[in-house]
């Protein structure tokens, strides 16, 4: 008996079929932790990273888009702290060599979270609840730490090589690097957004769940530079005031109910602007559709990342993995980055408004893009019978869809096919794809499963009377319309 197939199964077997994402370099043996968008896939990844530049860097008028490089010099990485603490804590199998992050291997045995905790305390945990190998049940042996970051360049000084430059592992330092230039360039204003949408690189130890946990991976994150005295105000508060953010807190992990109205968030000292971005994070998911299935989780002290006073990851109920899962984080840095990058460059990152002096501070909001995609692709994955056989597709929102509308001549003769050319062309400002190989049912079933919304047949009937069929991707309900009406027809859709 073949053993059903899980979602994660169905999604990556719809993904490899129709050119949505794949491993890199898949003719050679393999090396987890790389993949390739497709044809279809980057279109959709294009259009995320679109609606989070369109929303994001709409939230201000000093927020704008720079592009970094990806090598930056080892002071970079040496002043941020990464080179330090950019590192994982692992254990390896004394038999089959397996190297496991030592906090997922807890995880995975005990049903629980485990981070910021000591190599001692990794070590007592796994020697107390008798943890074997998950590979092969061997012991494992003592937890040590990897470093993160990618060395791209080395000089030999006293026989010893000495890093020279790193892939970035995150984008942020590039904005950081950058801020004085564009502090001064855009009006000497704050605050002032810096954006950068780009690759970053890390030392994955075990690369898992496909786009999920990659070692090349994309990041949209936004730097927000402000005045540390108007943390606690926003300009725009009273929008967002009364929103109801669903949040667990560090303190409250144990209790069923999670929703908070950003003002009571303010209570528990969480500074306004802070809250404020909260609330513009959730409004940015729920335009995704992913209502009910996006919270805020609190990292503790313990837990957050060295740089944050701050921490919330945003997370979003991903079924195919079995629960919330992080896709990005939300971090107070304060002036963190640019003091050390300051007193590493001696060069001054200070500002001066209104006759004081001081270090602005940073509140980040870093999107995991890839694991972003992944979660698109899960939450709007659906399964049913269709009469050309099992239907498996993905609902994506319209503005998502790598095409918002198909065209289908019915036959490839008799004018349908010129015909069809013809609607293609009156269409293009709407970008169409299209398909005339294979039956009309085998080409509904092609759009469907990369999320083509709208699919428009050309038959013998348009000759008549100039009207086509348009066909609904979700309901399968068909309808005729004039060709001269299908630009309104798709607009009044296509927008909701």
């Amino acid at each position: 008996m073949v053993e059903a197939k899980t979602k994660f199964e169905k999604i990556l077997d719809v993904s490899l079929k129709r050119g949505i994402f794949y491993p890199s370099a898949e003719i050679y043996p393999e090396s987890a932790g790389y993949y390739t968008y497709g044809s279809i896939g980057l279109r959709i990844k294009h259009n995320w990273q679109n609606m989070w530049r369109a929303f994001f860097l709409s939230l201000d008028d000093n927020f704008h888009e720079i592009e970094s490089t990806d090598i930056l010099p080892a002071y970079v990485f040496q002043a941020s702290g990464h080179v330090k603490n950019f590192i994982d804590p692992v254990a390896e199998c004394s038999k089959c060599g397996h190297v496991e992050r030592a906090d997922y291997i807890l995880e995975n045995a005990l049903k629980e979270r485990f981070e910021g905790l000591s190599i001692p305390e990794f070590d007592k945990l796994i020697k107390k609840h008798g943890i074997k190998c998950e590979k092969c049940g061997g012991t494992l042996k003592d937890v040590g730490f990897v470093s993160l970051m990618f060395n791209v360049g080395n000089r030999l000084q006293a026989g010893t090589n000495i890093p020279t430059h790193f892939l970035r592992p995150e984008t942020a330092q590039g904005a950081f690097v950058a801020f004085k230039r564009e502090y001064l360039a855009n009006r000497e204003r704050l605050p002032l957004g810096l954006a950068i949408v780009g690759k970053a690189f890390r030392n994955e130890i075990a690369p898992r769940q496909g786009l999920y946990r990659t070692r090349e991976f994309t990041q949209a994150e936004l730097q927000v530079f402000l005045d540390p005295a108007t943390i606690d105000k926003h300009p725009e508060w009273d929008s967002v005031k009364s929103k109801e953010i669903h949040a667990v807190l560090a303190t409250e992990r144990k209790k069923a109910i999670h929703a908070h109205k950003a003002s009571d968030l303010v209570k528990h000292g969480i500074p306004q602007s802070y809250v404020y971005y909260m609330a513009k994070i959730q409004e940015f998911y729920e335009k995704l559709g992913f209502h009910g299935r996006f919270r805020f989780f609190q990292k503790n002290d313990e837990e957050k990342a060295f740089y944050n006073k701050i921490q919330f990851d945003g997370e979003i109920d991903i079924n195919s993995f079995g629960g919330f899962q992080e896709v990005l984080g939300l971090h107070y840095r304060t002036d963190y980055d640019l003091k050390n990058h300051q007193n590493t460059s001696k060069q001054s990152m200070e500002v001066t408004k209104d006759g004081k002096k001081f270090t602005p501070h940073v509140i980040e909001l870093s999107f995991g893009v890839d694991r972003n995609i992944y979660a698109l692709l899960d939450h709007t994955f659906k399964e049913g019978e269709f009469k050309e056989g099992t239907r498996r597709y993905f609902a994506l929102p319209p503005k998502l869809a790598p095409y918002p509308v198909s065209i289908f001549p019915l036959v490839s003769k008799d004018g349908v096919d010129e015909k069809a050319r013809h609607v293609y062309k009156f269409l293009e400002n709407f970008d169409p794809w299209y398909d005339d190989s294979g039956s009309i049912g085998r080409r509904y079933a092609r759009s469907d499963e990369v999320g083509i919304p709208f699919g428009i047949t050309i038959d013998y009937d348009t000759l008549k009377d100039d009207t086509v069929t348009i066909r609904d991707r979700d309901t399968q309900k068909q309808r005729r319309v004039k060709i001269a009406e299908l630009p309104d027809e798709l607009y009044s859709t296509l927008e909701k």
